[in-house]
């Protein structure tokens, strides 16, 4: 018997009825035996928005049962909007998600709660445990012992000239892991390995915007993790699709892009400086002043990991290209769709171009993942 295991993109719903953004995709995530997203708002009453919170939507508490009806088995809070909103809006999406019948990944009161994995046992005996970790951190976004936050897969930056006889020239850009986050990582996965058949880990990282370049300490990290026992890797962050690699014949999806996030314009915010300095990071981005979904144009293209669990192990994997609209509605391409090649001819682009190992074929169920 296999059983699926769904992963979607970022969850940050902000209009009148959160059901209406599930309404083309629910069908597929309630049928999975595990699905899993990423959360990019907090569910809760009020909140405090903290000074480094820099794009911050306080959505409703009844957004977490919203996600429970479309589906959700388990939600990471890892991220870099975790607290945008204060430690008490924190614990209350964490209840409140908790509460609709939703594990919570990555983020808790302490350190110890961040980094406990979701657990899951599926009909054919086989166990699987979830962790989650964030890479994109304002100051302090992160937990400790006494601080709420999340579990913090931290890297460092440096820039190095590449002509030393030429000052003001351009710089390589290196990146690596936190030394102390990287083995506390690879802790919890040995953990929980040690408990489960299969051990899923989701990472908040990557470079937002930029066309398939994937940063060092990614490839790093994903290794890393690997080497510990992770049977698949999810990322997510960056709000455009990036490669796929197979490490070890383990899946590493960079970034899935976007699932259910409302992004309105207005007229200042197109003229603040602090979008239009993001802005030319993507290939193509002008802003919709009507519809709810302002990202680059490139990121219309977002896929759902899909991977098929049995025996104790992941059998095969591979996703399910998705196209969102200005609506902002994902909605499912329907395989031998213009949708459906144009999804697969931007990822197997984009893998190519960062020297990622995964190919892909269209199968019944999927585009599945061959090295």
């Amino acid at each position: 018997m296999s059983q699926v295991f769904l992963a979607t993109g970022d969850l940050a719903m902000d209009r009148a009825d959160y059901d209406e953004s599930f309404a083309a995709t629910r069908d597929v995530l309630r049928a999975a035996d595990i699905t899993f997203a990423q959360l990019e708002t907090s569910f809760a009453e009020s909140g405090v928005r903290l000074p480094q919170a820099r794009h911050a939507v306080l959505a409703r508490p009844d957004g977490a049962a919203a996600v429970a009806r479309a589906g959700f088995d388990v939600i990471s809070m890892a991220g870099n909007h975790c607290l945008d909103w204060g430690p008490d809006a924190l614990l209350e999406t964490h209840a409140n998600l908790r509460g609709a019948g939703v594990q919570v990944v990555g983020a808790g009161a302490n350190i110890a709660e961040a980094r406990e994995p979701a657990r899951f046992a599926l009909p054919d005996g086989t166990t699987v445990a979830v962790l989650a970790y964030s890479s994109i951190l304002p100051q302090s976004y992160w937990a400790d012992e006494r601080h709420a936050g999340c579990a913090p897969m931290r890297a460092h930056t440096l820039y190095e000239q590449v002509e030393i006889d030429q000052p003001g020239t351009p710089a390589r850009i290196i990146t690596h892991a936190h030394r102390e986050d990287l083995a506390a990582m690879q802790d919890d996965i040995r953990r929980a390995k040690a408990n489960a058949d299969v051990v899923i880990v989701s990472q908040h990282w990557g470079i937002h915007f930029v066309r398939a370049v994937i940063a060092d300490y990614e490839r790093e990290v994903a290794r890393a993790a690997v080497a510990a026992g992770a049977d698949a890797i999810i990322g997510g962050h960056s709000h455009v699709l990036k490669g796929v690699d197979i490490i070890g014949g383990k899946p590493v999806f960079h970034c899935l892009c976007n699932f259910a996030v409302d992004l309105r314009m207005d007229e200042a915010h197109a003229k603040s400086k602090s979008w239009n300095e993001i802005r030319v990071l993507a290939e193509e981005w002008e802003p919709d002043f009507d519809g709810l979904y302002n990202f680059p144009t490139a990121s219309r293209f977002a896929i759902v990991a899909r991977l098929v669990i049995g025996n104790g192990k992941i059998e095969r994997s591979g996703f399910l290209p998705l196209t969102i609209g200005r609506d902002a509605v994902p909605r499912f391409a329907e395989p031998g769709s213009d949708e459906h090649a144009a999804v697969l001819e931007y990822l197997t682009a984009v893998t190519t171009e960062a020297g990622l190992s995964a190919r892909f074929r269209v199968a019944d169920d999927m585009v599945e993942l061959v090295q």
